[in-house]
């Protein structure tokens, strides 16, 4: 009759069998779990006020939070273009990202106020606005799509480029115009008769270069960075638009995180907000200078009569989308104009 051995030396000598394989693969029980790892995508240079911003949040985080959290930055479109990172984030291939406030207009028309054309004065008009009570409450309007809002990120206001000077609305007509998927966007170009053309960030020095736009708009930094100004030949300073960010991760990503370690990735993420919005304001006029430095495109700057006539041209958009964005919010984005 064979017998079998004890179960306490069976199991002893199971265990150290496993322990020895454990040995030999460079484990141990009871290792220290690896970080949890924060994926933040942009499309933008990282020189530009997103892309330090996004640098400090990783700072920030992997300094309070050493080995428990890393974060992993990756700029200009290297995961994920203007067009899918949305779609990204909600399948957790990317935990952050910040596109520009025009892309969420399939998630909510209430932010499409941002694109309404001459609404802002100015930044600081449009920093009152999103710290007010009606801005703040805009961050949660997409929770139903699994969106939560973090913050909002300054870029600047947009500029028209083109390769002819458009001082006067007629200028613009019959001319493609990149513009970001936004409805009103789109709306504020063809009521200047112009063509507008959807095309996501990462393609527009090309299109320009080959001239299968005539122009675009953006921001003195986007501008500069991407080296638009090498590839138009006006740059007319019309300051007719925002164009801000906003830092957005998946509520599923966001609830499943610890509170205490909520708290502390949003402070830090507050923080670097505020480094950017600071470094926005600064490259505005730093780009500005070096692109008109460079001798390589003519700046146009309007009259207050050359002006008036844009707003003139333009300002009916807002009475196009106002059962969409809510006219009590569009109202509310005006008062901001007034400190």
């Amino acid at each position: 009759m064979k017998v079998s051995k004890p179960a306490t030396l069976q199991s002893l000598f199971t265990l150290g069998k496993a322990s020895l394989l454990a040995t030999v693969l460079g484990f141990s029980f009871g290792a220290v779990a690896e970080p949890v790892e924060i994926k933040f995508s942009h499309v933008v240079a990282e020189n530009t006020p997103k892309g330090q911003m996004a640098l400090k949040f990783k700072e920030l985080v992997e300094s309070r939070l050493p080995g428990e959290y890393k974060v992993s930055v990756f700029p200009n479109s290297q995961l994920f273009g203007d067009n899918n990172e949305l779609a990204a984030l909600l399948l957790n291939d990317v935990q952050l990202v910040a596109p520009s406030l025009s892309k969420f207009e399939r998630y909510t028309k209430k932010l499409q106020v941002f694109d309404l054309p001459f609404l802002f004065e100015d930044m600081d008009a449009v920093d009152r606005f999103q710290q007010s009570e009606a801005g703040q409450q805009l961050l949660n309007s997409m929770s139903r799509k699994g969106l939560v809002g973090l913050g909002y990120l300054h870029n600047g206001m947009k500029q028209f480029s083109a390769n002819n000077a458009l001082s006067l609305p007629g200028d613009a007509a019959g001319k493609k115009f990149r513009i970001m998927p936004s409805d009103v966007i789109a709306a504020q170009f063809e009521a200047v008769g112009a063509i507008p053309v959807k095309k996501p960030f990462s393609e527009v020095f090309t299109l320009l270069q080959t001239r299968a736009i005539d122009g675009q708009e953006n921001t003195w930094s986007n501008i500069y960075s991407k080296k638009f100004y090498e590839v138009q030949t006006h740059i007319t300073e019309s300051n007719h638009g925002v164009l801000d960010y906003m830092l957005v991760t998946s509520e599923t990503f966001w609830k499943s995180l610890p509170k205490d370690k909520r708290e502390i990735i949003k402070q830090s993420m507050d923080e670097a907000v505020a480094l950017g919005n600071k470094l926005a304001l600064e490259k505005a006029n730093e780009d500005r200078q070096l692109i008109l430095d460079s001798k390589r495109v003519e700046l146009v700057t309007l009259t207050p009569e050359q002006r008036q006539a844009w707003v003139n041209a333009m300002r009916p958009v807002w009475s196009q989308f106002e059962d969409k964005i809510g006219k009590d919010l569009i109202e509310a984005a005006e008062s901001a104009n007034k400190p």
